[in-house]
């Protein structure tokens, strides 16, 4: 039995509080494969199972709070939780990105980082409280974002409840080709930023 077999079991077994802690444990940057279990709620509410509206608000709820997290931590580490990150090459890389990324698009790469590039969730919560970005629209975007994810994976488990099986394979794979294409992104703009450099 893999991991996604023990959480949808365990999922069968408890119900809300394993959503409400999955999705709050994943926005803190914990991984765990929530969007498989919001799948599989979104098949167990076209079941009869769960209610929608009780499973997209302890979701939101359990995420938003994750997020919170994240945030005050870098609101209450500041500098030196930066010095510690700067010690560690791959840290003080993705936390550069991370800030640029934030400066350049504000509340938006909050939203967008919540349920499309939701890799860099944690991080950008977490250099949102280091840069001193406004707590109220950190967490109106926030929220938003949230919502809107949740919202999303629990309909295509309600949508697609009869082939839950073959979404859950699916999604799972669909996260590897996520990372992948942020990587991408990320060394082209690195090798093209070095271009540049070389050519002045």
């Amino acid at each position: 039995m893999n991991i996604n077999d023990q959480l949808l079991a365990v999922l069968t077994l408890y119900g809300l509080p394993v959503l409400f802690g999955a999705t709050f444990l994943n926005s803190t940057g914990i991984p765990i494969p929530t969007n498989i279990l919001l799948i599989a709620a979104g098949s167990f509410i076209e079941l009869g199972d769960m209610n929608l509206w009780w499973v997209i608000l302890l979701c939101s709820i359990g995420a938003i709070l994750g997020d919170q997290v994240d945030y005050l931590i870098g609101v209450w580490g500041g500098r030196s939780l930066v010095i510690r990150l700067n010690r560690w090459p791959e840290g003080q890389k993705r936390l550069k990105q991370v800030t640029a990324f934030i400066e350049k698009w504000g509340g938006i790469s909050i939203f967008m980082s919540r349920w499309l590039i939701t890799v860099l969730g944690s991080w950008v919560s977490l250099a949102s409280g280091i840069s001193g970005f406004s707590y109220p629209i950190f967490l109106f975007w926030d929220a938003l974002g949230e919502i809107v994810w949740v919202g999303i994976f629990v309909m295509i488990g309600v949508e697609f409840s009869d082939r839950i099986q073959t979404m859950i394979n699916f999604i799972g794979n669909l996260a590897w080709v996520e990372i992948g294409l942020l990587g991408a992104i990320i060394f082209g703009w690195i090798l093209l930023k070095n271009h540049r450099t070389a050519r002045i």
